[in-house]
């Protein structure tokens, strides 16, 4: 799998701009990967729900119910991005801040994507995609073209797009389930 050096390498190549040995070294393509790369890492995680950056667990509530409008208060965990789903049936919830609101009875099982930090383990549509994502960001820095950019951002969204289809290929559907109103028609 690919390496942090390995997908801004890959960037760059998008950019034409000469490869690097590492973030530590001292020439302007490296600091501006070290200085990009974590930022847009998070972001392209959270953009999709990639099946590598998905994470379940179960969260306990806080001592102390919100304010208004909500029973109980769920702090999420230190490495969560995006809230998915949460596992109950009928109370609504809500993310507001770093924390799940809601009236279910704890604990509270959310599915969610993580911060995955460990490049090793990515899908290699998101190593390709947070490549693209890396080379829009670098791209003012060291080419001054808001064509490439376009042409770029536009790649970006090409493999999202891929990775959707991808992902989705990865399981069984859920269920839709049918309305009450659509019920009562029959």
């Amino acid at each position: 799998m690919a390496s942090v050096v390995e997908i801004c390498n890959r960037a760059l190549d998008k950019l034409g701009e000469a490869p690097i040995v590492s973030l530590a070294d001292d020439i302007k393509a490296s600091r501006a990967c070290a200085r990009a790369y974590a930022p847009v890492r998070d972001a392209v995680l959270r953009d999709h729900p990639w099946n590598c950056a998905i994470h379940r667990t179960a969260l306990a509530a806080e001592a102390d119910a919100p304010a208004w409008g909500y029973a109980r208060r769920f702090p999420l965990p230190v490495d969560c991005l995006r809230v998915l789903d949460v596992e109950q049936e009928g109370p609504r919830w809500i993310v507001e801040g770093r924390a799940v609101l809601t009236d279910a009875a704890p604990p509270l099982r959310i599915r969610y994507v993580r911060r995955l930090t460990d490049s090793t383990l990515f899908d290699p549509l998101l190593a390709e995609a947070l490549a693209a994502r890396l080379a829009v960001e670098l791209c003012e820095a060291l080419t001054q073209s808001n064509t490439k950019r376009q042409m770029l951002l536009e790649d970006y969204a090409e493999i999202v797009t891929r990775a959707r289809s991808a992902d989705g290929q990865e399981g069984v559907p859920a269920a839709l389930a049918e309305s009450p109103w659509v019920l009562a028609r029959r």
